[in-house]
């Protein structure tokens, strides 16, 4: 299986992207081309369900969506003008087929499919009363905890049972369901993960990101609002909101390092917010210096904003190859630090003598960044300065970000001083959690009520993190793995 980041060992991830379209024809070939739009968001594997108008068709496999949805055998055995995809990140139950979404199952009220971008975070609390009571899972993710909540509710139509079973979920989810009568998306309360909504002709599209409708050719309309339900029946869209209204949250690592930079997220371009993050760092945290040089590809825009604000040139110092996935060359340790050339290597020419300074969008476990900067010492360079576009990550995400356990992170290890000691730096500076809110056009944080989930930085959960609390409780539940398609 590829991977398109060559570094993504050490970066946060997401744990999928989905995208849906109501009333289309070849509903599954634009529900491809959106898929492949929001690849970065998904890696591991993709899925793709239809309805037809009378039965529901799905294919998922493992691996990316090229290789697998681009042969016409597949697309032809997708039928139907409605239809859902998802690409998936594993963060909640292992990298198996049987938890590749979408998650499709026949209840009382007709089929029901259902892509999840986010984390439910009471699901192994839910999943052991539902079991309790007799639901028999079919999967490790914590999305088929939503459809038992469905399938068990004692409401009476479809949309309430819907409504119901999010009631009793804790933490993130943006969702697109199909059943018979129609498509439904929705967004989490607090709007923590993303999905807008687009026209294209008299189809309804949603996505994780306005790139995604871009490529298909789309119209974006609007972003669906924290805690509303848009319901896509017979060419109709309605929208209700059942909850409660509260302050939105939405998380600011979309802004950071998540979504596409050519994606607009509440109404800002993540290439301009990214621009001014590194502007901000670079009046924050100044360095005499020669060049500023980016780490591919995720630190070129911050590195723009921090050269061009700083009056430092601006220079592709690594060279980054788009042909390598994993690294195919394993045994022995000299053999694998070379297959690191093979993804990166120093433009040596250009760094020789020269003082750096390396602009990334953040550090996770570290390891990443001492590599980069071994490199740069390698290639010549008289001094490295690190730079992160974000601010020290000392905390483990639970609403859908694949994070490493806490014990893990750099950050929640050492200062920014032991963390420059640990990368070989010769020094190291993240932008300022108010920095970043100013690069949003907020003039800092709010400390009451903060307009975004920035808990990955401050430790500030807006949600109750149920199943963190009885970590060690719940028993897991295991079954064979499904054959990979």
């Amino acid at each position: 299986m590829l991977t398109t980041n060559p570094f993504d060992d050490d970066h946060l991830r997401e744990e999928c992207g989905i995208f849906g379209v109501a009333n289309a024809e070849s509903a599954a070939a634009l529900v491809a081309l959106g898929l492949h739009a929001l690849q970065h968001r998904g890696q591991e594997a993709a899925g793709i369900s239809t309805f037809d108008g009378t039965q529901f068709h799905t294919h998922r496999a493992m691996g990316h969506v090229a290789g697998n949805f681009d042969r016409d055998e597949v697309i032809r055995a997708l039928p139907g003008m409605t239809a859902a995809g998802h690409v998936r990140y594993s963060t909640t139950g292992e990298t198996a087929l049987r938890n590749v979404q979408p998650l499709y199952a026949d209840l009382a009220s007709g089929g029901f499919a259902i892509a999840h971008n986010g984390n439910i975070s009471n699901a192994l609390r839910l999943k052991r009363d539902l079991v309790r009571s007799g639901s028999i899972f079919q999967s490790t993710s914590d999305t088929e905890v939503i459809i038992h909540l469905v399938a068990t509710s004692s409401y009476r139509s479809l949309l309430d049972k819907f409504i119901d079973a999010l009631r009793r979920v804790e933490g993130a989810y943006s969702l697109i369901c199909m059943t018979p009568e129609g498509m439904i998306a929705c967004r989490d309360p607090l709007g923590i993960r993303p999905l807008v909504m687009g026209r294209l002709g008299d189809s309804v599209i949603f996505a994780s990101e306005t790139v995604a409708l871009d490529v298909v050719g789309a119209e974006f309309e609007r972003a669906v609002d924290p805690g509303e339900l848009v319901i896509v029946q017979d060419g109709q869209v309605r929208s209700i909101r059942p909850f409660k209204p509260v302050p939105a949250r939405p998380c600011i690592f979309e802004h950071v390092y998540f979504s596409r930079p050519d994606s607009i997220v509440d109404e800002r371009s993540i290439y301009s917010v990214r621009k001014n993050i590194g502007a901000q760092l670079a009046i924050e945290a100044p360095v005499e210096a020669d060049l500023v040089i980016p780490v591919p590809d995720s630190g070129v825009p911050a590195a723009i904003g921090y050269a061009q604000q700083s009056g430092i040139p601006f220079e592709l110092g690594i060279i980054r190859s788009h042909y390598v996935g994993r690294t195919f060359i394993q045994p022995g340790d000299k053999v694998r630090h070379l297959g690191v050339k093979l993804k990166h290597n120093a433009n040596r020419a250009l760094i020789q003598g020269q003082r750096v300074v390396l602009i990334d969008d953040s550090i996770v476990r570290g390891t990443t960044s001492l590599k980069i900067v071994q490199m740069m010492r390698e290639a010549g360079a008289r001094e490295v300065h690190m730079r992160i576009a974000s601010p020290p990550t000392r905390h483990s995400c639970f609403y859908g970000v694949d994070t490493p356990e806490r014990a893990k992170l750099l950050a929640a290890k050492f200062d920014v001083n032991g963390m420059t000691d640990f990368i070989h730096a010769d020094s190291l500076a993240f932008v300022s959690i108010d920095g970043l809110y100013k690069a949003l056009g907020e003039a800092k944080r709010a400390d009451i009520r903060p307009s975004h989930c920035d808990a990955c930085f401050t430790g500030d959960y807006p949600t109750s993190l149920t199943d963190q609390d009885e970590r060690g409780t719940v028993e897991q539940f295991s079954m064979l793995e499904e054959r990979v398609g």
